[in-house]
């Protein structure tokens, strides 16, 4: 089973909700359903590109940046989160970065241009994803699939910080 990079971005009032029912419930379950539309997916792309940037000097900020939008450096540790209906508990709880955080990722995710970082980056499919620390075999262009994931990443902390949300992080 591969682990992926999951997002959900929900209103402070949601999380305390999830909060107070974790503590209200006899299975601390924290009642955790945001819709769809507001949860993303972007498998082992961040950490890929993140990788990318490193081990190639391609964009040492960039990769910064993406930590801090993927592990939520800045966040708070969300222990009532810590629960089977929100993650799989393989790894750490979920972790929360607030608006004021969201807002500069946002601004700065704005700033990337992603194609200039991703020129480097081999078309031969099995190169370009030992170059991004992925072991597995990728069939496709893992540089269009890295962009997409990153567009999606963007505009998903973009709509986030629009509403003034928080995002929570975490590893599936």
């Amino acid at each position: 089973m591969a682990l992926t990079q999951q997002f959900a971005r929900v209103t402070p009032e949601y999380l305390e909700r999830c909060r107070q029912s974790a503590l209200d419930s006899p299975g601390a379950a924290p009642g955790w359903d945001p819709p769809a539309s507001d949860l993303l997916d972007t498998g082992w792309a961040s950490w890929g590109l993140a990788a990318y940037c490193r081990s190639t000097g391609a964009d040492p900020a960039l990769a910064d940046l993406i930590d801090r939008a993927v592990s939520a450096t800045f966040g708070q540790t969300a222990g009532y989160l810590d629960h089977d209906e929100v993650y799989d508990g393989f790894t750490d709880p979920p972790r929360v970065l607030d608006p004021a955080e969201v807002e500069k990722i946002a601004r700065d995710l704005r700033d990337v241009d992603v194609d200039t970082v991703l020129a480097g980056l081999p078309s031969d499919a099995a190169e370009a994803t030992e170059m991004c620390g992925h072991l597995e075999s990728f069939s496709g262009d893992v540089r269009a699939h890295l962009g997409e994931r990153f567009a999606a990443l963007r505009e998903f902390y973009d709509g986030a910080a629009r509403r003034g949300q928080c995002v929570v992080v975490w590893i599936d």
